[in-house]
């Protein structure tokens, strides 16, 4: 009998990880088809709509400005309901934004369904990283690379199907169609949370009797990775909104600036399969943000002094240097003992670090309209890359965030 039962509990424990794996992976998709659905088709909708080229802008500060509150609420949000009913709520809130902001026909309320569907990603962002840990602990580094991996993808598809699904059955549907995928992410979770019936309720009191001892504002490791993330986010997202700009301004046409970000936006996806397993391998990983910070250092001066001379080398320079976003991600989990812990870090590391990123794509946009050159505009990201370098030391110490705070 204690055999069978045995077998019984082994076979339950490999179906348990199957379902939450599904749910992570499919919930990981979900994260970014929100923002990457819209933007290549914000002028068509302004345009059917009656919102301005500003409003615009505003969608375009959204994605982070949402993540970043979200980020710093989660972590709360988790402690009163339990991570995988929070991760249920992240789906749920992204599908009903997604597919209600389908059939708005003004702008006050396509920013709001807007905003809940980037509500819904922003929690899962932080959540997903505290559930890695939970259910799969001894494979850290393979389900982290799984999952940002499957974050990019999100990126990528949308960005490539949005434009011809629009053009053949409109921009409705072509926004609407990826609140299937939101609603489909939920639906495992429903399983999850069925197979744990019970065991929730002492995972949440087990989570708030920690909750108040890990603060990662008081930790040194905190700030590293909120600066390490904020950072590398702030780089990313600038060079997203002004790559085809810088490209086009040195004689580039605006069909190749797109393949250029394309082609920044793949490179992410390759570093999203090896930033996590090297991460995970060294026991001190500061030396791939030393590279990092290298690869953005000649692919800035290449930008600025001889953009033309060879664009895409300079590209794929640059697209080395965000290596450090996923390797943040799986810093998460290996510079933290609890799930309590993990979900703290990882509210405060993306809540923070989001909030710092919203600025970048602005100043660099103002300093290049005051001065008329994109050389001040680079000098931001310069000292982006010095925080980096700082940040990225107190976040690769070999340490976890429960022995110092």
């Amino acid at each position: 009998m204690p055999a069978r039962q045995h077998v019984i509990e082994r076979r339950s424990l490999v179906a348990g990880r199957v379902l939450v794996f599904l749910a992570i992976v499919s919930s990981a998709l979900t994260l970014r088809v929100a923002v990457t659905a819209f933007t290549p088709l914000a002028e068509q909708i302004g345009a059917d709509i009656g919102f301005s080229h500003a409003v615009i802008g505003v969608f375009g500060m959204m994605p982070t400005a949402m993540f970043a509150a979200f980020g710093l609420l989660t972590p709360t949000i988790a402690t009163r309901i339990g991570l995988e009913r929070t991760a249920l709520l992240a789906m749920l809130l992204a599908g009903a934004g997604m597919l209600a902001r389908a059939f708005t026909s003004d702008t006050a309320t396509m920013v709001v369904f807007t905003g809940m569907a980037l509500g819904g990603m922003g929690i899962g962002n932080v959540i997903l990283p505290p559930l890695v840990k939970r259910y799969f602990s001894d494979r850290l580094a393979l389900l982290s690379s799984m999952y940002i991996t499957m974050v990019q993808v999100g990126t990528v598809l949308p960005a490539l199907v949005a434009v011809p699904v629009a053009d053949a059955a409109g921009w409705r549907i072509s926004i609407g169609m990826w609140a299937l995928l939101g609603f489909a992410a939920a639906f495992p979770w429903l399983f999850v949370l069925a197979d744990r019936r019970g065991h929730d309720v002492l995972d949440r009191t087990a989570t708030s009797a920690r909750r108040d001892r890990i603060r990662p504002w008081r930790s040194s490791l905190g700030w590293g990775m909120a600066g390490l993330f904020g950072m590398t986010s702030l780089i990313t997202y600038s060079m997203f909104t002004w790559l085809p700009a810088i490209l086009v301004d040195a004689g580039a046409s605006r069909a190749f600036g797109g393949t250029m970000v394309a082609l920044f936006a793949f490179l992410g996806l390759l570093s999203a399969l090896t930033a996590p397993i090297f991460c995970a391998r060294m026991r001190n990983p500061f030396p791939v943000v030393a590279a990092c910070a290298v690869a953005y250092l000649v692919a800035f001066a290449g930008l600025v002094w001889a953009p033309m001379a060879a664009p895409v080398v300079w590209v794929v320079i640059l697209g080395l240097g965000p290596s450090t976003f996923p390797m943040s991600l799986t810093l998460i989990n290996l510079r933290t003992r609890t799930q309590s812990g993990s979900s703290a870090l990882s509210g405060f590391t993306q809540g923070v670090g989001y909030t710092v990123a919203c600025l970048g794509p602005l100043l660099f946009g103002i300093l290049r309209d005051q001065t008329g050159s994109w050389l001040p505009s680079f000098g931001i990201l310069l000292a982006a890359v010095v925080v980096v370098v700082v940040s990225g030391w107190a976040a690769c110490k070999p340490r976890v965030l429960e022995d110092t705070v």
